[in-house]
C-alpha cells in the first residue's frame, strides 16, 4: 500500500485531524495538570465518562452528548469538594471516580451488560470517528487553545505558586474552575482516540516526557504538544498497518517518547 492510498482513506484522514486536535489539547492542559499535581484528575473523570456513557447508551442518544455535560459537573464537585471538604485532591478525585464507576456498572448492567458499543469507549476506536465527532473535537479544541491563550499569564503564576498568584490579585479559584472544565471536556473527547481506560495517559505522558528535557515554560507547552501529535499520528498509522487497537498503540509510542526523553535527559542533559 503507497502513501497516497493510506491517506486517502476517509476513515483515516478523520482519525488523523480529529486525534491531532485531541491531543493539542491533552498535551496543554497535561503541562499545566501535572505542575499542579492534579495529573490523576483525568484517570477520576475517565471513570465518570464510563458512566456517562453507560448512561447515554441506556437512553439511546450520542454518548458524548451525556458525557460533556455529566463530566464538567463532576470536574466541578470534584475542585468544591477539595474546598468546601476539606478534603485533599486526590481523595476527592478518588471519591467521585468511585461513584462514577459504581453508576457505570450499575447502568451497564440494567442495559442488558457490557455491549460492543461500551467496550469501543472503554478502549478507544478512533478509526470509527465520524464527521460529526471530528467537527466537535476541532471546534472544541480550537475555544479551548483561545481560553488557554486569553489567560495564560494566570494559569503560569497558579501553576506555580496558587498562594501568591493570590495575593498578587489573580482570581485563582476563577481559573481553578476554568482548569477543572477544559480537563472535563478533553477527557470527554479523548475516549474515542484512547478510551476511557487510556484517557490520563495521553494527559501525563507528553506533559511528563517534555519536562525531562525542555527549558522554561512555553518550551515545555510546545513541545509537549508536539510529542503528543506525533504520538498520535504514529499510533494511528502503526495500529492501521499491524492491525492493533489503535488507544493502546497510541500510548505505547507516547511512553517510547518518554523513555527517550529520560534516556536523554540522564545521559546527555543530565538535568
Amino acid at each position: 500500500m503507497g502513501i497516497g492510498e493510506f491517506f486517502g482513506y476517509g476513515f483515516i484522514q478523520r482519525a488523523l485531524l480529529a486525534g491531532s486536535c485531541i491531543a493539542l489539547l491533552c498535551s496543554l492542559l497535561g503541562v499545566l495538570l501535572v505542575l499542579r499535581r492534579l495529573s490523576l484528575i483525568g484517570d477520576g473523570l475517565a471513570h465518570v465518562t464510563f458512566g456517562s456513557v453507560a448512561l447515554g447508551l441506556l437512553l439511546r442518544l450520542h454518548p458524548l452528548s451525556i458525557s460533556i455535560p455529566v463530566v464538567m459537573a463532576s470536574s466541578l464537585g470534584i475542585l468544591k469538594l477539595t474546598e468546601k471538604a476539606r478534603l485533599f485532591g486526590d481523595a476527592a478525585i478518588g471519591i467521585v471516580s468511585a461513584v462514577g464507576i459504581a453508576c457505570g456498572i450499575i447502568l451497564a448492567s440494567v442495559a442488558g451488560g457490557f455491549n460492543v458499543d461500551l467496550f469501543s469507549y472503554l478502549f478507544g476506536n478512533i478509526l470509527s470517528i465520524s464527521s460529526g465527532e471530528v467537527l466537535t473535537a476541532m471546534v472544541v479544541s480550537s475555544l479551548a487553545v483561545v481560553i488557554i491563550i486569553c489567560f495564560y499569564n494566570d494559569l503560569l503564576s497558579v501553576s506555580f505558586d496558587e498562594e501568591f498568584a493570590k495575593t498578587s490579585g489573580i482570581d485563582t479559584s476563577r481559573i481553578n474552575t476554568i482548569l477543572v472544565l477544559l480537563t472535563a471536556v478533553t477527557v470527554s473527547l479523548a475516549m474515542k482516540v484512547v478510551g476511557i481506560m487510556l484517557t490520563s495517559a495521553l494527559l501525563i505522558l507528553p506533559a511528563v516526557t517534555s519536562l525531562q528535557i525542555a527549558k522554561g515554560f512555553k518550551h515545555t507547552m510546545v513541545l509537549a504538544l508536539v510529542i503528543a501529535v506525533i504520538s498520535v499520528v504514529c499510533g494511528i498509522c502503526i495500529s492501521f498497518l499491524l492491525n492493533l487497537p489503535a488507544g493502546a498503540t497510541v500510548v505505547l509510542v507516547n511512553f517510547l517518547f518518554f523513555l527517550g526523553a529520560l534516556t536523554l535527559n540522564r545521559v546527555f542533559l543530565k538535568k
